[in-house]
């Protein structure tokens, strides 16, 4: 497989693909003021409302639909959200699945992937000590692995969300998108291919895209933050990098208490729940590091929404 699945048809013919058994999530358009942005439109695309309460769905399904899979089922790594899109689309599929999270993983994505039936093995702190670790039983059993970012076909998958955002909101001045490991926004920019200037938001504390940029190439970069769990590999996808290179307009980077923030605002303001990760695009916004003219119409992916960090009482 090649960048090939990332043309425009290929892309189109996943999205056809992937209509049985993924959401076409809702986009709600709304004036920017509600949030302090006088004069600006916010097109909010409500991917957290997607099935295990991610884009990631869409990549897990995608992979599950297109390549062969063996007696040994599937196994990927993730900081939770990916491996619990992988845990459901497994269950819904029929097939055996071995998830490898990280201890920073959140205690609700670990109940939701347990939930879906998958064995779930917890290895090392971060990402990728739980990436080492699925390559590892990948040798040993032969599943197939499902790699969260760095897999043509997730890559692919992911892409499916822009079909439908550029569908329900035809005009767009930017886009702001959540980066980690770059599957979403890389997927998203091969779509528009620079027809919306894409911008990757991402934390202070784990500049994975803004680094790579920087230095012409995929490079390490630290991985901390509020968002560690969804936004912060050791590194942005090889697959992804040359499109974000030829086809985005940037990365702004935003603190950890802007994103909470940005929580706390869609909370008050459309009573939506949103993970760090889920938030982070649109602390660029509520912070100022990225500025909108006024009249224009921004595009917000809400990308996620796996916490239990609310309280109904």
């Amino acid at each position: 497989m090649s960048a090939a699945l990332l043309e425009p048809q290929a892309i189109r013919e996943a999205e056809t693909r992937l209509a049985p058994h993924v959401r076409r999530t809702p986009l709600v358009e709304i004036d920017g003021g509600d949030f302090g942005l006088a004069g600006v439109r916010l097109a909010f695309k409500l991917e957290f409302l997607q099935h295990a309460g991610s884009f990631k769905s869409r990549g897990a399904f995608n992979n599950l639909l297109a390549r062969e899979i063996g007696p040994n089922g599937v196994v990927a790594a993730s900081g939770g959200n990916h491996g619990a899109a992988v845990a459901f689309a497994a269950m819904k599929r029929d097939v055996p699945a071995t998830i490898f999270v990280p201890s920073v993983a959140s205690p609700a994505k670990v109940a939701q992937i347990r939930s879906y039936g998958a064995r779930l093995e917890i290895a090392g702190e971060r990402y990728n000590d739980a990436l080492l670790a699925s390559e590892k039983f990948v040798q040993e059993r032969g599943a197939l692995p499902i790699h969260a970012f760095e897999q043509w076909e997730t890559l692919q998958g992911q892409a499916t969300v822009a079909v439908e955002f550029e569908e329900q909101a035809p005009r767009l001045d930017h886009l702001l998108v959540a980066v980690g490991g770059g599957g979403l926004v890389g997927g998203i920019a091969a779509w528009f291919r620079g027809r919306v200037p894409v911008l990757g938001v991402e934390p202070e504390e784990a500049p994975t895209l803004t680094r790579a940029l920087e230095a012409g190439e995929p490079v390490d970069a630290p991985a901390g933050g509020i968002a560690a769990d969804s936004l912060a590999p050791k590194r942005v996808g090889r697959y992804m990098f040359p499109f974000a290179q030829r086809y985005m307009a940037g990365t702004v980077l935003v603190t950890d208490e802007a994103i909470r923030e940005a929580q706390r605002a869609l909370w008050k303001t459309l009573r939506i729940v949103a993970e760090p990760g889920g938030a982070t695009a649109l602390a660029a916004l509520l912070s100022g590091r990225f500025a909108a003219r006024p009249g224009s119409v921004v595009g917000v992916l809400l990308c996620g929404a796996n916490t239990d960090a609310v309280d109904f009482g």
